[in-house]
């Protein structure tokens, strides 16, 4: 359920265990680079985190070179951008990781240009799934309804042996299990109420007078306002800018452009007066952290799984969904594959939840200290304050320090676990070593 990066990784994964794979999407596919409806942030901008790309390139090999014939940038992290975070300019020190920040559209239609050519695999388009078939002890299939009928039209049942829910974060999954006597997981949910708005520009020659690729402001407890400007594939540029409840970021041109003052630099505010704009902003507010817990479900059916934002839906700010779209897709492979454990529906699940645990940890340890947050796990215990104290002190550091750098980024990206940040190197700088200087203006130049 759901042609999605989440749908169309599950589905090329089951390919190799099935005799048949249907792909319903509720849209139909566009010809070449273009927004789908169902994804409402495709729109504004996506990264995918190095974790994400050796997952992909796992199981699509040759995809990144794919990616980057394309066009897609490859921004070396941290000496390709400006980057502001608690009142610090980060030094721009050599690479340690590379995010790609081309359009959703473009990544989303190599992938389902790769995985729709199995013959395995087939597509229904524009057709909405509408309720499962079975029982509290097993799912057996999906009834379907053709969009471009009467809502009140005739339903058709799709049997299966396997359903997966990638419908997205407005999955509607917990309502038909319960409707066939299964149990709705549980829902852990932070929302900081960020909001955000996008437009697209083309940018002066020149940008920032040095070898820049773009320029971002992160948020924090203390600055909630961040924004920046990232490059797209055909040399344009993506604008974003975001606020808390009660301040959302405006749509109107005028107004868009304003709320850039708000950042606690006139850089961005600046290159938007020299930029030329192509397209109306865009808002986006759906950013609650969502996690599903099909894995605590006392009556759980066999032959249902959840992947992608319809298991974990994360905060957008921190680029982590196509990411965590491509590691899930990797554990489901090697649940299924494993030489000695049979891969039972829980087995499985819990396997697909632990791939996204890492991102979650982070955008939910980050947004639970922001103001006003709400939500059903937004409290913390004694583990919780002392980890958040280590924290404090290597966020203080990664600006300046290469080596807590090196560390910081490589979890951040998903590339490396957490216990990184522990290793001895990065202990002893974060207990011991002072923060170290940091640039006083935004740096124009990489460093050597």
């Amino acid at each position: 359920m759901g042609g999605s990066l989440a749908g169309l990784l599950a589905a090329h994964v089951l390919a190799g265990h099935a005799d048949r794979v249907t792909v319903v999407e509720r849209d139909r596919f566009p010809e070449g680079v273009k927004p789908r409806p169902g994804v409402p942030q495709g729109r504004h901008p996506h990264v995918l985190l190095e974790g994400g790309q050796s997952a992909l390139e796992s199981l699509l090999p040759g995809f990144l070179g794919e990616l980057e014939a394309a066009g897609a940038p490859r921004v070396g992290m941290p000496s390709d951008l400006v980057l502001w975070q608690d009142r610090r300019w980060f030094r721009r020190l050599p690479a340690t990781t590379h995010i790609h920040t081309g359009s959703r559209a473009q990544l989303e239609g190599l992938v389902r240009r790769r995985v729709l050519a199995n013959p395995v695999i087939s597509a229904v388009e524009g057709t909405d799934v509408t309720g499962l078939l079975g029982d509290a002890s097993r799912v057996r299939g999906v009834l379907l309804r053709d969009r471009a009928g009467d809502a009140r039209g005739e339903h058709r049942a799709l049997e299966a042996d396997l359903v997966v829910d990638a419908s997205g974060g407005g999955t509607k999954a917990p309502q038909w299990l319960t409707a066939i006597g299964a149990e709705a997981p549980h829902e852990e949910t932070i929302d900081t109420g960020l909001a955000y708005a996008s437009r697209l520009y083309r940018g002066p020659s020149g940008f920032l007078d040095g070898d820049t690729a773009g320029y971002y402001v992160y948020p924090s407890p203390a600055q909630t306002h961040a924004g920046g400007v990232l490059p797209l594939e055909d040399g344009t540029h993506l604008v974003i800018v975001s606020g808390l409840r009660g301040d959302e970021p405006p749509t109107a041109d005028m107004d868009f452009d304003a709320y850039t003052r708000k950042l606690p630099h006139p850089l961005l505010h600046q290159w938007l007066d020299k930029a030329e704009p192509l397209s109306p902003a865009f808002g986006f507010r759906q950013s609650t952290n969502i996690r599903r817990r099909y894995d605590l479900a006392a009556r759980h059916p066999a032959g249902f799984l959840a992947t992608g934002d319809a298991l974990c839906t994360f905060n957008p700010v921190y680029g982590q969904g196509m990411a965590v779209a491509a590691m899930s897709a990797v554990a489901l492979r090697d649940a299924l594959a494993h030489p000695r454990r049979t891969p039972g529906t829980r087995r499985v699940q819990r396997a697909l939840l632990a791939a996204s645990r890492q991102a979650w940890d982070i955008s939910a340890g980050a947004d639970r200290k922001m103001p006003g947050a709400i939500g059903t796990a937004v409290g913390t215990g004694p583990a919780d304050r002392a980890a958040d104290w280590y924290l404090r002190r290597v966020q203080a550091r990664y600006p300046g320090d290469p080596v807590v750098g090196r560390a910081f980024r490589s979890v951040l990206t998903l590339s490396a676990p957490i216990t990184a940040l522990f290793a001895p190197s990065v202990a002893r700088a974060v207990l011991f070593g002072p923060p170290p200087m940091t640039p006083a203006e935004p740096p124009a130049a990489r460093e050597e």
